[in-house]
């Protein structure tokens, strides 16, 4: 994915993260109902459905201005075409101006993605609480505690050590990834 300057009418970055939020099927209102299957429910079943919201006219591509309609209805704002042209022209994968169901899910998925990091960033800062980028012995006992547990700051050391790859007595950010996948 581009990254894309601002300019005047354009949003930045940000603006397709947003659109890229928006494009989840979290976020969809309304979407068209999938066919029932009796046993299992297709891989990426609820990306299908939101992919079919948007693809309006049925060709199984999404233009911009199908873009624009749909996620003007669903977030109650304009959004210019040109910002979505960008989007698209960014993600179409064979250069017919349209995002395929693959170029589709490609955005679905980073929006996903940053999601997760965000939610592991949101944990490790409620563990990180000294302020100083990883988590210590006495940042995680105060964070069990809050949660109703109480250990020794040597438990807490030797629970560190079981992820702490570097051997550094603490776990930076990338060391709890590891141990939260």
């Amino acid at each position: 994915m581009k990254n894309f300057p601002s300019k005047p009418g354009c949003r930045g970055p940000s603006f397709f993260s947003n659109i890229r939020a928006a494009l989840s099927p979290k976020n969809l209102k309304n979407p068209p109902p999938l066919p029932q299957t009796p046993c299992f429910s297709p891989p990426h079943a609820e990306f299908q459905q939101v992919f079919r919201y948007f693809d309006k006219d049925g060709d199984g591509k999404i233009s911009a201005s199908e873009l624009c309609s749909s996620m003007g209805s669903a977030f109650n704002e304009q959004l210019l075409q040109a910002e979505l042209i960008e989007l698209v022209e960014s993600s179409d994968s064979d250069g017919d101006g349209k995002l395929g169901y693959e170029d589709f899910l490609r955005l679905v998925e980073v929006e996903e993605e940053e999601e997760k990091g965000r939610s592991l960033r949101e944990a490790f800062a409620a563990y990180e609480m000294e302020g100083k980028g990883f988590i210590t012995a006495r940042s995680l006992k105060r964070a069990l505690q809050q949660l109703g547990e109480e250990r020794t700051v040597e438990d807490c050391k030797n629970m560190i050590k079981r992820f702490d790859l570097d051997e550094d007595g603490v776990i930076s950010f990338a060391e709890f990834q590891v141990m939260m996948v």
